[in-house]
């Protein structure tokens, strides 16, 4: 998760690019077991892949403008937090450029001049010393005042930039890196701009080792706060009451907030696909569907469950719930390299249209996950080292029956990886639990 910086005053020592955070030292000095996360070279390493892959062109990221933050913490771009391990500088700039005659000049990161009457508002802010510099693996950091001369250089140096930020949809604005692009074209003859769109989101699609370790650990928090989820409903609770043993749990098992909105739906509410209101009663013989996943280290999990509110399924239920068992089954068993998503679909939509309720399944099998619970989508096929959620479904409003069943799997060398088996979703185990 994107993180604000706190009111405290930014008094850190500085990290070099052998050192870890204080948590992951305290718990090696202790013996205990180390958290996963991803180390500075790796974010180095992923910005010698973009600048490679962009040929002597430039390249630009924004992190993005802040917003109001009295709803909730100001989140990064991704594909700023992707490339630098910032989540909490509004306002600033990366740039690219792998032909710098300077080898500091080919990464450049520029920030917001302090404002110390902003920050008695917002929270204090890392100078831009040496600190900084080898905290994140940067050797340029400089204020974003500077950045038009910069830009106007290399715009006569270069000649080239390609746009990487996300192309904007036609009633928005453009991408923020077109725009500047445009503004430098007008003012410098013979700059041209090249579509590089596809290149972070293809990138960002592949996790890395560590990545997949993190995710793990996202996983692991999410599976007792689905735990807890469980051994919480009855009839007569609240579905709020549910939501609340979740996000407790999450914490207490070392997850770091919410990936998206959590949903707690009972009875008619399961049929609802993003349900979030999450209060309304469960009452005897309701199933609750429960969409909810934990992050750490910026990575989120996506779980969904659903439960007998009473400890038992109905005939009925128990019915379409086994349909939908079998559509996600068959559509994990399609997951592989070489294979569209689209296959992996009609796998599960094969099972469901063959029992009569294809036209109760609406919505997609599943996207890729990482940073975004809705991660970057990269063009092709999958590849070993995506994960991405498979999610069948069976809505039937009439009945106050939805059943959804959702796991991350890791796309391997060979196949796939379930990473989330030890959620419960067999119903004979489910009910096992829910008695006991």
């Amino acid at each position: 998760m994107a993180k604000r910086a706190s009111g405290k005053k930014a008094t850190k020592k500085a990290t070099t690019k052998k050192a870890v955070s204080k948590r992951t030292a305290g718990k090696r000095a202790s013996g205990a077991a180390v958290e996963p996360e991803i180390r500075v070279k790796e974010y180095a390493q992923r910005r010698e892949r973009v600048m490679k892959a962009l040929g002597g062109a430039v390249g630009v990221v924004f992190s993005g403008e802040a917003g109001n933050t009295l709803l909730g913490k100001w989140r990064a771009d991704q594909h700023f937090v992707y490339l630098t391990g910032i989540t909490d500088e509004p306002g600033a700039m990366l740039v690219l450029d792998g032909k710098a005659e300077d080898p500091r000049r080919r990464v450049m990161v520029f920030l917001r001049p302090s404002d110390p009457e902003v920050e008695a508002w917002d929270g204090y802010r890392e100078g831009i010393g040496s600190a900084f510099k080898a905290k994140y693996g940067v050797e340029s950091v400089m204020r974003t005042r500077y950045v038009p001369r910069l830009m106007t250089q290399l715009a006569r140096k270069r000649k080239r930039f390609a746009c990487l930020h996300s192309p904007a949809m036609p009633d928005a604005k453009v991408s923020p890196d077109l725009a500047l692009f445009r503004q430098l074209a007008e003012r410098v003859v013979g700059v041209s701009i090249e579509d590089r769109t596809e290149l972070l989101p293809a990138l960002r699609s592949v996790k890395s080792k560590a990545e997949q370790a993190v995710m793990a650990r996202a996983i692991a928090a999410t599976a007792a706060g689905h735990e807890a989820a469980m051994r919480t409903m009855r009839p007569g609770c609240d579905e709020a009451d549910i939501a609340k043993a979740l996000a407790r749990a999450f914490e207490d098992a070392g997850g770091e907030g919410m990936g998206y909105a959590p949903i707690v739906g009972a009875g008619l509410n399961t049929t609802v696909l993003h349900y979030t209101e999450n209060r309304g009663p469960v009452a005897d013989g309701d199933l609750v569907l429960v969409d909810a996943g934990a992050t750490f280290g910026g990575y989120t999990a996506d779980i969904t469950r659903t439960f007998p509110a009473n400890g038992t399924f109905s005939k009925r239920q128990r019915e379409i719930y086994e349909i939908v068992l079998e559509a996600e089954l068959a559509a994990i068993a399609a997951v592989k390299p070489g294979a569209a998503m689209w296959e992996v679909d009609r796998a599960a939509r094969k099972v469901i249209e063959k029992a009569g309720y294809g036209d109760a399944f609406m919505h997609g099998i599943g996207h890729q996950l990482g940073l975004d619970v809705h991660d970057a989508e990269p063009d092709g096929k999958l590849k070993a080292g995506m994960i991405v959620t498979i999610e069948p479904g069976i809505y039937l409003p009439e009945e106050k029956i939805g059943v959804r069943i959702e796991d991350d799997i890791l796309v391997t060398e060979k196949g796939s990886k379930n990473l989330s088996p030890m959620i419960v979703k067999e119903p004979d185990e489910i009910e096992r639990l829910m008695r006991g």
